[in-house]
């Protein structure tokens, strides 16, 4: 179907889930209509949404690409999504976020970077004035003498202006308006076009929790906001600053092959390995010993091999002293979890990651059939397992986990071979 015969971004026999009165399903048709006035190709838009009742959004959109995040991480998610696709792909993709007041306060920082970056995200905040999903609460927008169940006997704290915030930020566009505002719709289509970050905050009733416990009315919500001194309407609109985007490909532009390459090119596969099972590995040692640097070119050596991996890193607040640990899991096969239950392999270089690992228990994990490899310089605690003592450490504390893991895929006939880019 051409752009131009797209009436609809929301999913066949689409269903509002919200309370009955609640402004959400009315915020949701109008950003409908925004998407269909913008001509958008249903594969150019990407949803992201927040935790709260307007977390039940990307549900109701036949867009192919959503992504439902934790509380207050949507605006850092689409950051992400959006430069990347800026950045690396196509650079067509429009990233929109749904989030409410809870959210946005939680993942305040989130969208004080997206606005300083000036990425290409537009966020939609449903302002009800307090988190509706969880009991009612009062947030960080709540209103003056607002009656909440955390404020029985009304607010007594200052009401937040995000927009005054994110003006600071130097937002390119931003606006506040009533859910009922006539010029919903135009306010979305203006902020979702565009070109840099864009704030629409959309005050709205909660029929659940607010309007039962306060004197409140749809018509009353733009009272509501000028009382507390903030301003209705578009309140910045600036186009003097350059998205993150593009001053990127400007600082780092990108050769004529990379600019011509896919995904698809980016990296070669081949299932070259005998690997038929998962196999997780501890590897255990200090800070400074390139712990964790070794187990991710592990990875990048067995991902071209035509297996799946997961890395999880462990280390002190202190980052420069301490342990280190990487829990690497390999596999033939998709793999849906990073935990290892029981490892196959417990490899440790230093005292550090021998008494972490102790104090977590890791050992007593260990079965008959697991590889404990252990620098010869250290004292094993009693345990089950194949016992392999070796002197990582004299080729060099920095060369030891990479040897150490070296050894074990040796040891088990696993031929992982280093790659020759992306070194750290």
């Amino acid at each position: 179907m051409p752009i131009s015969e797209v009436t609809t971004y929301l999913a066949p026999e689409c269903i509002m889930p919200f309370c009955r009165g609640c402004e959400h399903s009315h915020v949701l048709r109008k950003l409908n209509e925004a998407l269909v006035a913008l001509h958008l190709p249903p594969t150019d838009v990407c949803l992201v949404t927040d935790i709260g009742c307007i977390g039940l959004a990307d549900a109701l959109f036949a867009a192919p690409h959503s992504v439902h995040t934790t509380h207050g991480r949507s605006t850092a998610c689409a950051t992400g999504i959006a430069l990347a696709d800026a950045v690396l792909a196509s650079n067509t993709l429009k990233t929109i976020v749904l989030i409410g007041d809870g959210g946005a306060m939680i993942g305040l920082l989130h969208l004080v970077n997206a606005a300083l970056l000036n990425a290409n995200v537009t966020v939609i905040l449903c302002n009800n004035f307090l988190f509706g999903m969880t009991g009612g609460q009062n947030s960080a927008f709540s209103p003056l003498e607002v009656v909440t169940p955390t404020t029985p006997t009304g607010n007594i704290v200052a009401r937040l202006d995000i927009c005054k915030v994110l003006a600071a930020s130097h937002a390119g566009f931003i606006a506040r308006v009533s859910a009922t505002d006539k010029a919903l719709t135009e306010t979305l289509t203006k902020a979702i076009a565009h070109p840099g970050f864009s704030l629409v905050e959309v005050a709205a009733l909660c029929t659940e929790h607010a309007t039962t416990r306060n004197p409140l009315t749809g018509k009353q919500l733009e009272e509501v906001v000028i009382k507390h001194g903030q301003q209705l309407g578009e309140i910045v609109q600036r186009s003097d600053r350059e998205p993150f985007d593009r001053a990127y490909r400007r600082k780092f532009p990108r050769s004529a092959s990379q600019e011509t390459a896919s995904f698809d090119d980016a990296l070669v596969v081949s299932d070259t390995h005998a690997l038929d099972h998962s196999i997780g590995i501890v590897l255990a040692g200090s800070a400074g010993q390139k712990v964790q640097s070794a187990a991710y070119q592990f990875c990048l050596a067995a991902i071209p091999q035509g297996l799946y991996c997961t890395q999880k890193n462990d280390n002190p607040v202190t980052q420069g002293s301490g342990f280190s640990i990487a829990e690497v899991v390999i596999s033939p096969e998709p793999l849906l979890y990073t935990g290892i239950e029981v490892p196959d392999a417990i490899l440790v270089v230093s005292a550090d990651g021998l008494h972490e690992l102790e104090m977590q228990g890791a050992f007593l994990r260990a079965n008959d059939a697991t590889h404990i490899v252990i620098d010869e310089s250290l004292t094993l605690p009693p345990c089950k397992g194949i016992i392999h003592r070796q002197a990582f450490r004299r080729s060099g504390p920095k060369q030891a986990a990479a040897a150490a893991l070296a050894y074990y895929a040796d040891l088990i006939g696993l031929e992982i071979r280093t790659p020759t880019h992306g070194a750290r």
